[in-house]
């Protein structure tokens, strides 16, 4: 963690900065027993504990230090794009993904009564847009910026300084591009699919997209053409498996190692062309049926290799297998990313000012990408003279696969990174509430042994 974090030292003007960064990255990398608030990440008790030293040097680093955000994140994007494991590539995906968190009352910074999508209903709380980079074997955050509701302007949604959410989704998605992150498109769900500001951004920066539409929203078309996207998938010919008419069939890839065979095809819906040549790609498992959780009904700007257009397209033409591909990855990142972000207390910040807002965000990537950090670096050399933690009587496990050649996995690579720092820091902070003299000889062994190499296994029983 050392080695990491003085990568970021010349962005602190101070000694307390840099102390301050390490010790919030501790806290947030450490085991969740209570929601990681600033007396959980210096390890002090809830209430009583608020008074103390260490508490309140982080409450000032976050809220009142002058650090810029900014800059410790593109930092960390120039750490992961220059990592040859986790480097982006033009084969990846940016996904677009919102997270509405609960807040009481009307002091925080971007508060407000509006949908927040993790509890599936309106609510008071901060809803924050991210960008997530992806190829559906690695993943990591790019930039994240709080909505600010329209009451929060004088003149509401006709302020100037006011952005919806999909105008912020597409300014993070150029951002992106312009920070070296490439992507084949940009994915998101079907609440920006009806966004012409975000169609408009996305073609101004030259990105491609897919976007699920909703089946039923319905647009102009002459009476005899289908007018939904549902409309235009039943008027596709199917018969069965044997005769599938319209519908070609395409294997669907799990990162478990299952595949599925879906079906997909194009479709068309009246005259329907969102800011330039538009495709409709219908994807399901069962063609004849079109059950509802298990149908796509896709919007991309992706050609067909068949288009009259492809040859002149800015785009490079996209098979339907390819187009599910791209979008299957969302569900994945949606479901494996808000898990992460509550392991890491996303949502667990108790500040209030705007500033404060994106110093918490900006460490919890950085906390994020610390692990990938250490999933991909080789293993460092061994202090033969220190103890081994782990007894020799632990029971054989067989040999273990290198983890640089197994598929890469984030909670993974998080339980390990626990397994040396848990037991550092837990005896440090025991030591220390007991008495503030130098650890005895063999204690500071032990712990610089966790820290060095030889992690404990935290799930042996004694």
């Amino acid at each position: 963690m050392e080695e990491y974090a003085a990568r970021f030292d010349d962005l602190f003007l101070t000694l307390a900065q840099r102390r301050g960064f390490r010790e919030y990255l501790t806290g947030l990398l450490a085991p969740r027993d209570r929601n990681k608030t600033l007396t959980c990440l210096a390890g002090a008790g809830p209430v009583l504990g608020a008074g103390l030293a260490s508490v309140q040097r982080l409450q000032y680093f976050l809220s009142e230090s002058r650090w810029d955000s900014e800059q410790v994140n593109a930092r960390r994007l120039e750490l992961l794009r220059t990592d040859p494991a986790l480097a982006p590539h033009e084969a990846g995906v940016l996904v677009i993904d919102d997270s509405g968190d609960r807040k009481d009352g009307t002091a925080t910074a971007h508060v407000g009564r509006q949908w927040l999508g993790r509890l599936g209903k309106t609510d008071n709380g901060v809803v924050t847009v991210t960008t997530v980079w992806t190829d559906g074997r690695v993943y990591y955050p790019l930039h994240a910026q709080p909505y600010t509701p329209a009451h929060h302007f004088p003149r509401g949604r006709r302020d100037p300084g006011f952005r919806t959410k999909p105008q912020i989704a597409a300014a993070l998605a150029a951002r992106g591009k312009d920070a070296g992150f490439a992507c084949r498109a940009v994915v998101a769900d079907c609440a920006y699919s009806v966004s012409d500001d975000w169609y408009l951004a996305l073609r101004e920066a030259h990105l491609p997209y897919v976007v699920p539409l909703k089946p039923h929203r319905g647009t102009w078309a002459p009476a005899d053409q289908p007018h939904t996207p549902i409309d235009a998938a039943h008027a596709l010919a199917w018969q069965d498996a044997e005769h599938p008419g319209d519908w070609t069939p395409i294997e669907r890839h799990f990162r478990d190692g299952h595949t599925e065979t879906w079906w997909a095809a194009d479709a068309t819906l009246g005259g329907w062309q969102p800011h330039g040549p538009c495709r409709l790609v219908v994807a399901t498992t069962d063609p004849g049926t079109l059950p509802e959780k298990a149908t796509w009904y896709l919007a991309t700007n992706l050609p067909h290799p068949d288009a009259p257009h492809a040859a002149t397209s800015t785009h490079p033409p996209a098979d339907l297998t390819e187009i599910v591909r791209l979008y299957g990855l969302r569900p994945w990142i949606e479901q494996s990313y808000q898990q992460i972000k509550d392991e890491l207390g996303w949502a667990d910040f108790q500040v209030r000012s705007d500033t404060a807002i994106r110093h918490h965000q900006t460490l919890v990537n950085c906390a994020f990408s610390f692990c990938w950090d250490q999933w991909s670096a080789p293993p460092g050399p061994l202090d033969a003279t220190a103890p081994d933690p782990c007894a020799d009587d632990r029971p054989e496990r067989g040999p273990a696969t290198p983890r640089l050649h197994q598929l890469p996995c984030w909670p993974r690579a998080l339980r390990a990174v626990r397994s040396w720092l848990t037991p550092a820091t837990t005896l440090h902070r025991w030591w220390r509430a007991w008495t503030d003299t130098d650890p005895p000889p063999e204690l500071q062994a032990l712990i610089d042994a966790v820290t060095t190499g030889r992690p404990l296994d935290l799930y042996r029983r004694v």
